[in-house]
């Protein structure tokens, strides 16, 4: 799993705030990469309140769009 924060909606909101990889990073921008099993236990850990849960909701592609406007 690739998470690209200049590819999340949520990027400057609340719910980035409250993402596990501005938990993590402390930083606006830039990406982290993780495997199933590492993404798995960010999961379970989030579930159990101790860190906050991935709030990650890519962004439209540039020419997804263009085919809806």
């Amino acid at each position: 799993m690739r998470i690209d924060c200049q590819e999340c909606a949520h990027q400057g909101t609340e719910q980035c705030r409250d993402c596990v990889v501005s938990f993590i990073l402390d930083r606006e921008d830039g990406a982290v990469v993780v495997d199933a099993e590492e993404a798995r236990a960010l999961r379970s850990l989030g579930e159990a309140g101790l860190v906050p849960l991935l709030q990650l909701t890519p962004k439209p592609r540039k020419d997804e769009r263009e085919e809806a406007g």
